[in-house]
């Protein structure tokens, strides 16, 4: 039986939560690959990519802007957000829909076992 990872993508501005998220997933058996920018997720492409977590507050293209784009060439894909600004939870809940969507700080146990569900559909 031939085993493939799922690969997760992490794009996220922070390199301390980028490296925590890499941990976090490796160690659960995950292939991870992770972007400073969603502009540099974007330029590598999407086709080798199980899901998306991404930062919402990011300079350049946001979280919900990269949602689209991400939504526009892979329809399917899940995307899960996170932010640190919880206003954000709260005032965009109907723009979240098609998104899971995590504050900061993160429950990592909560984001893997939500990226899990997802992926195993």
């Amino acid at each position: 039986m031939s085993y493939s990872k799922r690969i997760v993508a992490v794009v996220d501005d922070d390199s301390r939560l980028l490296e925590s998220l890499e941990n976090l997933f490796e160690s659960a058996g995950y292939g991870v690959r992770t972007f400073s920018s969603a502009a540099a997720l974007l330029e590598c492409g999407l086709s080798n990519i199980d899901g998306l977590i991404s930062d919402i507050g990011m300079p350049g293209m946001d979280g919900f802007q990269l949602r689209a784009a991400v939504h526009a060439e892979r329809p399917g894909l899940p995307v899960f957000l996170i932010t640190g600004r919880h206003e954000i939870t709260q005032r965009t809940a109907a723009l979240a829909a098609a998104s899971v969507l995590f504050r900061k700080p993160i429950d990592g146990q909560l984001l893997l076992a939500a990226v899990d569900e997802r992926l195993a559909k």
